[in-house]
């Protein structure tokens, strides 16, 4: 999996949720969109990502919804 490519694709996703204006709903938005539509390799590498590159060129709302979600996320990775 190229990491950068994730990247790029979890903040394509996080700005279609960022128009919700309650966060927590928009957090969920962006974990279970990941959850739902991203193969488990997808999600442990962007865990993996966040881990190691403590959330590099990530939205700031894609390394809080990994932080709040990190379980449901990891679950079947």
């Amino acid at each position: 999996m190229d990491a950068h490519k994730l990247v790029k694709m979890a903040n394509e996703i996080a700005a279609f949720f960022e128009a919700e204006p309650d966060r927590a709903a928009m957090l969920d938005g962006i974990a279970g969109h990941l959850k739902r539509f991203w193969d488990p390799r997808m999600r442990r590498e962007i865990l993996r990502w966040q881990d190691e590159h403590h959330g590099e060129g990530l939205k700031d709302s894609v390394r809080a919804a990994i932080d709040a979600h990190r379980n449901k996320l990891a679950a079947g990775v």
